[in-house]
């Protein structure tokens, strides 16, 4: 089985529970941890794979909270780093079908250190970047370049997803859509959203969006499309994979168990990069990759809701 690096942050969720999507009128909020990549290296590890952590968190109580969440989650975190800056925190709200509204208070995420030892570990595993605070500056992005850089001289499958959040570019999307397409270009796998690959492509039509990004550079895509499944694309065929049919309580972490799952059925087919070459074995991952995504949306909290083993594979 491949190790599977998820890189980027780790962060305090204040979640408002049934306070409706406008965070203004919030009065109580419960902690939890989260952060994409974190979710997905807990997703990864819950369901049996070798999850590992890359990123900073204060060296404060929330900071401490967050790493042993992490540990309690089987995800391997001697990678982490501490910082004396406040540990990152996010504030969210959550609708009555479960959407969400984010307001960010960015701190310790952004001081992750580049770590040149970590180059010869990367060869032949998987390395999964997350970027939801990944292109903010500090140095988070610039250990995201040197990662990139890393993985493609160690032949290490890459993963991207986005992560896009209006908060954090009100104003600055062009920018991170041009921040994107140097990641795209280079991954052998993306998810997104619909929201993201017609922001980052400027294509409404979901089939044109997805042949803007094989023309970039990624030959196979994933489009998860909440209730209605997960386009797959890849540079000859696309499939929606149907999900299975749930009661929404709290989207945050779908998408993370989704691609964590994914990436941890990757990981255990011997040489990541086969996975590009048999389309019918994809679409099955994905089928089950739908159903941990799914099943993570009736619970409150991202990492609490992400299911184990057996709830996704023996159902």
């Amino acid at each position: 089985m491949k190790t599977i690096y998820c890189i980027g942050e780790l962060l305090i969720d204040f979640v408002a529970i049934k306070q409706g999507n406008d965070l203004s009128k919030a009065k109580e909020f419960t902690k939890k941890a989260g952060g994409a990549p974190a979710n997905v290296a807990c997703a990864i590890s819950k369901l049996g794979g070798k999850g590992q952590f890359i990123g900073a968190v204060g060296n404060d109580p929330f900071g401490t909270y967050l790493l042993n969440v992490l540990k309690e989650n089987r995800v391997d975190i001697s990678l982490a780093q501490r910082s004396k800056t406040f540990t990152t925190m996010a504030f969210v709200s959550l609708a009555e079908d479960g959407e969400r509204d984010f307001v960010f208070s960015r701190g310790a995420d952004k001081k992750l250190k580049y770590d040149s030892s970590l180059k010869k570990q990367l060869k032949g595993n998987i390395v999964h970047f997350g970027a939801a605070t990944g292109f903010l500056g500090g140095g988070l992005e610039e250990a995201y370049d040197r990662y990139l850089f890393d993985t493609l001289t160690q032949n290490a499958f890459i993963s991207f997803d986005p992560n896009f959040r209006e908060d954090l570019w009100k104003g600055e999307e062009d920018t991170f859509v041009k921040k994107c397409i140097r990641f795209i270009e280079k991954s052998h796998l993306c998810k997104f959203s619909e929201e993201e690959i017609q922001l980052i492509t400027g294509e409404t039509d979901l089939d044109r969006a997805c042949n803007a990004v094989h023309e970039i550079g990624c030959p196979t895509i994933c489009v998860t499309l909440g209730g209605k499944g997960t386009l797959v694309s890849t540079l000859k065929q696309k499939t929606t994979v149907q999900s299975i049919s749930v009661t929404p309580i709290d989207t945050t972490g779908a998408g993370d168990a989704f691609i964590g799952c994914l990436l941890y059925q990757i990981a255990n087919i011997g040489d990541p990069h086969l996975i590009l070459s048999d389309y019918d074995q994809l679409i099955e991952m994905v089928t089950i990759a739908n159903r941990a995504g799914a099943i993570t949306t009736t619970g409150y909290g991202a990492i609490p809701s992400l299911p184990e083993h057996d709830a996704v594979f023996n159902n």
